[in-house]
């Protein structure tokens, strides 16, 4: 495995919704990356995923990358087809949207019940997800703040005791997180350090059972994430140059070619 997806000490199989994977198993690890990467742009939308090649890119055996692909599939990252192969999920403007309305019933309530029933290892585990973030930020690390951000939200939908809200709610993150890295591209350090600051806010609200204040956090924090939402489903540049029509051309924040707008759909160009 390269030194890229090796020097990462975050498990982010634990945001799966999943709970019969734990992190020490080959195709958790295997989750893990091919998340990240989607969520990067590093498997772009629309590319093509070939097992062999993944089983070298991840070091892992063919099984652990089936099984991977097929939690993904049922996530809705990956798109499998019986004759074209399997293939990473468009950017589906219209799912976003639907998935964000879906964010902003959900998690407000998720951090509330966190609030209500965090534990001590809950509390560790909010307080200790941005570890390392400022550095990460200075040294432009956008794998693990992305790696970070799907730790501490997790944690949030682990901590509410509900599993049935946490499989639902974890999944429409990723989704979310997808768009949410073009607009770290723009992000100066000053803000991206505020954004940190606000989930560790949330964090602190949820240990001292603040309900009323953790629900009024996360939607502060998906407020963030709507205006950019707006502008994009109403034609608009959003921070990182996505656009939902017109011609502008978009980069992620780590990956250098540019995707291609469509009516409804996004995919490399």
């Amino acid at each position: 495995m390269s030194k890229e997806l090796t020097s990462i000490p975050i498990e982010v199989c634990v945001a799966s919704p999943f709970e019969d994977w734990s992190p020490e198993l080959q195709k958790a690890r295997v989750y893990e990356q091919i998340l990240l990467d989607i969520i990067l742009g590093v498997l772009p939308p629309g590319g093509r995923l070939d097992e062999k090649v993944l089983v070298t890119r991840y070091d892992a055996g063919l099984a652990g990358v089936r099984d991977a692909l097929s939690r993904l599939a049922l996530e809705g990252l990956v798109v499998r087809k019986s004759r074209a192969g399997t293939m990473v999920a468009p950017l589906d403007i219209i799912e976003v949207r639907q998935a964000y309305e879906a964010r902003g019933l959900i998690e407000p309530h998720c951090a509330a019940l966190a609030a209500a029933n965090a534990t001590d290892d809950d509390v560790a585990a909010l307080r200790s997800a941005f570890d390392g973030a400022e550095e990460s930020i200075r040294a432009n690390d956008h794998r693990a703040l992305v790696a970070m951000d799907q730790r501490f939200h997790a944690a949030v939908a682990r901590a509410g005791r509900n599993a049935t809200l946490a499989r639902i709610i974890i999944p429409l993150h990723h989704k979310a997180a997808r768009f949410w890295i073009f607009s770290m591209a723009d992000d100066t350090e000053a803000e991206r350090i505020a954004e940190i600051e606000r989930h560790r806010a949330l964090a602190e609200l949820i240990a001292q059972g603040d309900v009323d204040g953790a629900r009024d956090a996360v939607a502060g924090l998906l407020g963030v994430f709507s205006d950019n939402l707006k502008r994009m489903v109403m034609g608009g540049p959003i921070s990182g140059g996505l656009a939902f029509r017109g011609k502008t051309r978009a980069k992620s924040a780590v990956d250098p070619v540019p995707l291609r707008s469509g009516d409804a759909r996004l995919s490399r160009g």
